[in-house]
């Protein structure tokens, strides 16, 4: 047997076959019925010529449909390609394009952008309608590209698991939108994807596991978890593959909602979710807060991929005083680089403090990979090295620069700043290519941001670079202000004067009425420097960078 995805999952399903699997809404499925759905859609999409390498794109919200989809397609060893469902039609064309897609899957709401992207694709033969997780009664007309719908593939589909042996070296893709540019498709072995982010080692010792350890889980108390973010997203994929490696029960939702969240919380006795910062844990805390709701099933509460500002994680530790918290760290080119434990009186107010996980390492500028001993309070790019993805599916120019070879060994390198703390922790100060440079400064936007935040006008913002004459580039502060809140930006700076040195200040301040942010709760910088361009209608006074 092999470290392959469809392996795994079909480990915990020989385990446990009557386990509850996935939960949304008032439907839940088993292990056992997973993994039949999963059989007869593997087996359809064989019979429709789609086979080993190739790329089937997923472009649905959250629902059992989307679980089983990714199921098939690893079950014969193609590659699911995860489709953001907001994106319009150039968008998805050149997802379709870049990924080589053969096949999608799709809710029936999506139709109308389907049809139009179809023709223009001569790889593309096949569509799978699914019905919408939200809008079930959805009739968008599918035949114009011949779609066929989600019963009539699955039906008179053998439900037996009678495929070929699979392998380690088998790749699965995630693409990610990041903050900047065209998605890229980060290519991962499965083996190595099971090791950084499907549970395949011990995050805290480094320990392998063996293909079983968590197939043997299964009959030990489960655990109800909630991962909060779109399946779309690469994390919450993750998320939910390790858990049900281990045979615990998932709760999936098509769309955020906070009233809705503690509601599932409340009734499934969920005790872990995972969330995306403040994006969610803000209006979570709030609608908690109103009342109405217990949440004393959750001992952890995870959050990744976005800021978990002092203030908010201050609101969660006073509500839940005996939960973990914990603020982790990594991305879709590098997996899991370290976690932190967080509590009420050690809480950083520059960014997440994680202790570094397995193989992770901070890389200078000259491509040396620092000391975590010695080197206490330098800045570098964190690094993992360990396994690492293949590279950037078509793109060996990108490839080459984030997945370095130093010393003999190989690390992704995707370009997150961390400064070396004691103990062999590290503060992530955000994404390099975000690095705000004034006057020969460097400005960490996520740690301004960090600051801004407990201001009490300010609801959520984004700190990002314009250009500046005299200094080259300027920092600038994208606020969405709490309802009824006012502020002016000699206000913030004042305020700001006892928590950050001077040439961090903002010197231009944009209110907007929401923060750009994507479906997942990532911010999107690009988007919210053109706002910060087109509300700096005025030269704002010069202030001299380096100066208190």
């Amino acid at each position: 047997m092999a470290h392959n995805i469809a392996d795994l999952f079909e480990h915990a399903v020989d385990a446990a076959p009557d386990n509850l699997a996935v939960k949304v809404g008032d439907r839940a499925v088993t292990y056992a019925d997973l993994e039949a759905d999963a059989n007869r859609l593997a087996h359809f999409l064989a019979a429709r010529g789609v086979g080993p390498g190739d790329h089937v794109a997923i472009y649905a919200k959250n629902s059992i449909e989307h679980v089983v989809a990714v199921l098939a397609v690893v079950k014969i060893r193609a590659v699911s390609i995860n489709v953001n469902y907001r994106y319009v039609e150039g968008e998805l064309d050149y997802l379709f394009d870049n990924a080589d897609v053969v096949a999608v899957i799709h809710e029936r709401t999506y139709a109308p952008l389907v049809a139009a992207c179809f023709p223009k694709h001569d790889k593309l033969a096949l569509a799978v309608v699914v019905p919408d997780a939200l809008e079930p009664g959805d009739t968008s007309d599918v035949s114009s590209y011949g779609g066929v719908l989600w019963e009539d593939a699955l039906a008179g589909q053998s439900a037996e698991r009678d495929f070929g042996e699979r392998s380690a070296d088998d790749i699965h893709i995630i693409y990610t939108g990041g903050t900047t540019g065209f998605p890229k498709g980060v290519m991962w072995r499965h083996e190595d994807f099971w090791r950084v982010l499907g549970g395949g080692i011990d995050f805290y010792t480094g320990a392998p596991l063996e293909e079983y350890d968590q197939s043997k889980q299964a009959n030990d108390p489960r655990m109800v978890t909630f991962p909060l973010s779109p399946l779309m997203h690469g994390g919450a994929q993750a998320g939910l593959l390790m858990h049900l490696f281990a045979g615990h029960l998932t709760i999936l939702e098509p769309k955020f909602d906070p009233v809705r969240t503690w509601q599932i919380i409340d009734n499934e006795s969920v005790q872990l979710i995972f969330m995306t910062g403040d994006a969610m844990a803000r209006p979570l805390i709030e609608a908690y807060e109103e009342g109405g709701f217990d949440g004393s099933s959750l001992f952890a509460i995870s959050s990744s991929a976005a800021i978990f500002s002092p203030p908010v994680k201050q609101r969660w530790m006073a509500a839940f005083p005996n939960a973990v918290f914990t603020d982790s760290i990594g991305a879709s080119e590098t997996g899991f680089q370290g976690m932190g434990m967080q509590d009420k009186d050690n809480i950083s107010s520059d960014g997440p403090v994680v202790g570094l996980g397995p193989h992770s390492v901070v890389i200078d500028e000259d491509n040396r990979v620092l000391d975590t001993a010695t080197d206490i309070g330098k800045i570098g790019r964190l690094g993992r090295g360990g396994s690492v993805p293949v590279g950037y599916y078509k793109d060996p120019q990108k490839s080459a620069a984030t997945f370095l070879t130093i010393d003999g060994e190989r690390y992704s390198v995707p370009g997150d700043f961390a400064r070396i703390e004691e103990g062999g922790r590290v503060t992530l100060l955000g994404r390099g290519s975000n690095c705000v440079n004034t006057g020969g400064e460097k400005v960490y936007p996520e740690e301004v941001e960090m600051a801004i935040k407990g201001h009490p006008a300010v609801y959520d913002v984004l700190v990002v670079g314009i250009p500046d004459e005299r200094y080259g580039q300027a920092v600038a502060a994208v606020v969405e202000l709490r309802e009824g809140a006012e502020l002016e930006l000699e206000d913030l700076r004042t305020y700001l004067r006892g928590h950050l040195s001077g040439y961090k200040l903002p010197r231009a301040l944009t209110v907007v009425d929401r923060i750009p942010r994507n479906a997942t709760g990532k911010a999107q910088y690009p988007r919210a420097k053109e706002l910060a361009m087109a509300g700096f209608a005025a030269k704002a006074p010069t202030v001299d960078p380096t100066s208190v």
